[in-house]
């Protein structure tokens, strides 16, 4: 058999994800064949858009699989996604910067009551969190007049040097250079009540690919583990394919904590779940299987929320 012949013998997955240092793990078990020697093409796509527009191209059959933020792809689904979170992909919490332009009268976190926030769109991570950190402040905001969609960072960037909006959360690392360069000020950060990052795939894929889904899920978990344990070389790979600086790639990759594993603890989901209808995120409680693969689901019994 040629050459030609294996690769049109292999199965594609068309994977989202965003164009970030957290999704490394992915590209390495690309870039080193882990997936070739199993028989499996990934057609990777760099979604700057983040959660809401992996959301989008998984429900126009665009995407298989995504990773997505937790509390995104949980209140798109009960919207009619039709699509499964297969297993968790990041165990720690997502760290956002919370920001400001710098020509903003807006000086600290005190002072955003009333401002207006650019998101990239509703229903987006952005957005979600937008109504984490107004808990936390004690503020209410007003989904009428208080949101800007923009699309992307970039939209982000236009919406806050023109003063269209005054407030704007993003991913911490990423957006840093940002500050370093001036163009954002930085108000503080405001971290994810939950893991942040969760594997989904479309229920299409689900049924029609489930062993080609586990081999993928093993994979990922696989390089995960290795890129973890290699900390020294993994920060410098780091700062160097996503430009952060050193002291940032390293702060960074000492709070990650990859999930490893297929298995969807059943109390951690029902915490998180009780957390979004607390925030009003999701407007009623599901049942697990309707949010999850059931598969990969570890329940408990005699659990009394």
């Amino acid at each position: 058999m040629d050459l030609l012949e294996q690769i049109s013998m292999k199965k594609k997955v068309r994977v989202g994800g965003v164009p970030e240092h957290f999704n490394l793990a992915w590209h390495l078990a690309n870039e080193n064949g882990l997936f070739s020697r199993k028989g499996i093409e990934i057609e990777w796509h760099d979604v700057p858009g983040g959660t809401g527009a992996m959301c989008n191209a998984l429900r126009a059959g665009e995407l298989d699989m995504a990773i997505a933020l937790t509390e995104g792809i949980i209140a798109d689904i009960l919207r009619g996604n039709p699509s499964k979170i297969v297993q968790f992909y990041v165990n720690s919490p997502l760290r956002w910067g919370i920001y400001t332009g710098v020509n903003s009268a807006i000086n600290s976190l005190n002072d955003i009551k009333g401002a207006i926030y650019a998101i990239s769109r509703f229903g987006s991570g952005s957005h979600l969190m937008s109504l984490v950190n107004a808990r936390n402040l004690g503020i209410q905001i007003d989904h009428s007049k208080d949101f800007l969609p923009v699309g992307n960072l970039v939209g982000a960037r236009k919406a806050l040097a023109l003063n269209e909006a005054q407030v704007f959360m993003w991913e911490k690392y990423t957006s840093k250079p940002l500050v370093d360069s001036g163009e954002f000020r930085f108000l503080g950060e405001c971290k994810t009540p939950w893991p942040c990052f969760a594997v989904v795939a479309s229920n299409q894929f689900i049924a029609q690919e489930p062993a080609l889904l586990k081999s993928v899920l093993e994979i990922v978990n696989k390089s995960c583990y290795e890129l973890k344990f290699q900390q020294e070389e993994a920060t410098n790979m780091v700062a160097w394919r996503y430009q952060l600086k050193l002291d940032d790639a390293k702060q960074w990759f000492t709070e990650l904590e990859y999930a490893y594993s297929e298995e969807i603890d059943e109390i951690q989901l029902l915490s998180i779940l009780n957390d979004l209808k607390s925030l009003d995120m999701i407007d009623r409680l599901p049942a697990i299987e309707e949010i999850c693969y059931e598969p990969n689901i570890l329940m408990h019994t005699n659990i009394d929320f």
